[in-house]
């Protein structure tokens, strides 16, 4: 009993020591983050990051230790240095807060920062609304959303993307945002990683970075289109990789990647057993040639869709998950576990909202976004005609151009627009978003295309 003891002692020590030396890495990193911020640089190095983790294999094996329980610490750390110097990151997010304040004041402010559409949701919609007290659904529910809703919803998939949905493989959510968190922290272990191409929404990694996961970035650029390539991804692949996150047509971008380099892209995530979460919440935009994720009929796919964009029902918080019967039920135990079931009113709402042709959405989106590619045309901004969404991601050509500050600069001005930034290493991008009328775009556009005159 005493060696069980005195080794019980030594183990404690050590974690003392562990929690000394964890303290003294906080405080490093801090101050490692106050230096990134005073002089401009990202808070992830990838390379640094790369390096540390050859060194670690190498050590593993020098002391015969387990690789994945030495990495998944590695990761934990990473993660913990990432949250300290990402406290004041600016996103889209934090702009459009600050329009939201200054309005409260008495500015008017043009938003092109926010991917929030200017019309109402269907006429359907209001009378659901209406409706919805008589036909009593007011009550507890199923976590995985109403029968209806989720058989309603089911022969909308399969109708639309050319698959074989069930009711089965449908969980209803509060927004799409709450589905990615959710089959994130479902299906993931802190420790493992995700792997995010970008630009990409910001949600992606922060989600990950609250439930314990290290992401893993594919950067991509202008001059490559926006697209990744397929070396990049198995480089980054290693044991503790789990799952991939794509986003087509993507936010910020617009870009839908051509159908081999998808079907690439698939295959290695077939190949290596990888989870693959796919937001098509732009998918009534797409503009160019898209295909769902469902098509591959790949068991270990995750789609997430929501009314935000499609409907105008971004107050609504209503979105969907569609994925295997068994990814579903895992899916399910987490919401129940969260919030009980999505409201069944909303719901309902929901439900009615399928029923209306959404295609002058679609339609409107599409004259707005030409409008505002001609307007960056003029102003010899930087960037790629979008194949879908309802953004533009342009690069500012001005010598230290920086997009934070160029944004909050802005908001002065009464436009407000998203920092790259917010994206990934993206400093001297702004995204511009479509979900104005022409004449207020056009405004808008007026006030950027002046202030970037303006810069030096």
């Amino acid at each position: 009993m005493s060696d069980i003891n005195e080794l019980r002692s030594k183990m404690d020590e050590i974690t003392i020591e562990m929690i000394k030396m964890l303290k003294t890495r906080t405080d490093i990193s801090r101050e490692i983050g106050e230096i990134k911020k005073n002089t401009g640089k990202v808070i992830t190095d990838e390379t640094r990051e790369d390096n540390l983790r050859i060194k670690i294999i190498s050590l593993c094996k020098e002391l015969n230790f387990e690789e994945p329980i030495a990495t998944k610490f590695l990761n934990f750390l990473l993660n913990e240095s990432v949250k300290v110097q990402s406290n004041n990151k600016e996103t889209h997010l934090s702009i459009f807060l600050k329009a939201k304040s200054l309005e409260l004041e008495g500015r008017k402010i043009i938003h092109m920062e926010v991917g929030e559409p200017d019309f109402l949701p269907p006429q359907i919609v209001k009378d659901a609304l209406a409706e919805v007290y008589d036909k009593g659904f007011l009550k507890y529910g199923q976590a995985k959303g109403m029968p209806q809703l989720r058989e309603s919803l089911a022969q909308h998939v399969s109708k639309n993307f050319e698959v074989d949905i069930k009711q089965e493989n449908i969980m209803v959510t509060p927004g799409a945002r709450f589905g990615i968190f959710t089959a994130i922290n479902t299906l993931l272990n802190p420790g493992d990683e995700l792997i995010v191409i970008e630009p990409a929404w910001p949600a992606y990694k922060d989600c990950a970075l609250h439930s314990g996961v290290k992401v893993r970035t594919i950067t991509t650029t202008l001059e490559e289109n926006w697209e990744p390539s397929i070396p990049q991804i198995e480089k980054t692949i290693n044991s503790n990789t789990k799952m991939i996150s794509l986003n087509y047509p993507n936010n910020p971008t617009g870009k839908i990647l051509p159908t081999k380099l998808q079907d690439q892209i698939v295959n290695l995530a077939i190949k290596n057993n990888l989870y693959i979460l796919s937001d098509e919440i732009y998918s009534q935009y797409a503009y160019a040639n898209w295909k769902s994720i469902l098509s591959y009929n790949y068991e270990k796919s995750i789609v997430t869709q929501s009314f935000s964009k499609s409907h105008a029902m971004t107050g609504f918080r209503i979105g969907y998950i569609i994925a295997q019967k068994n990814i579903i039920n895992e899916l399910s135990k987490f919401e129940a576990l969260c919030l009980t079931n999505v409201s069944e009113p909303i719901q309902y709402v929901a439900m009615k909202a399928l029923e209306a042709d959404t295609s002058d959405n679609t339609n409107t989106v599409q004259r707005r976004l030409e409008l505002l590619a001609k307007k960056a045309n003029e102003m010899n901004l930087e960037f790629i005609v979008p194949d879908g969404a309802m953004y533009i991601f342009a690069r500012v050509n001005k010598e230290g151009f920086d997009g934070i500050q160029f944004a909050n600069n802005l908001l002065d001005k009464g436009l407000a627009v998203a920092p790259g930034e917010g994206f990934g290493n993206y400093k001297n991008f702004i995204r511009l978003s479509a979900c104005q009328d022409e004449e207020i775009l056009t405004e808008g556009m007026n006030i950027l295309d002046e202030y970037v005159r303006d810069i030096q």
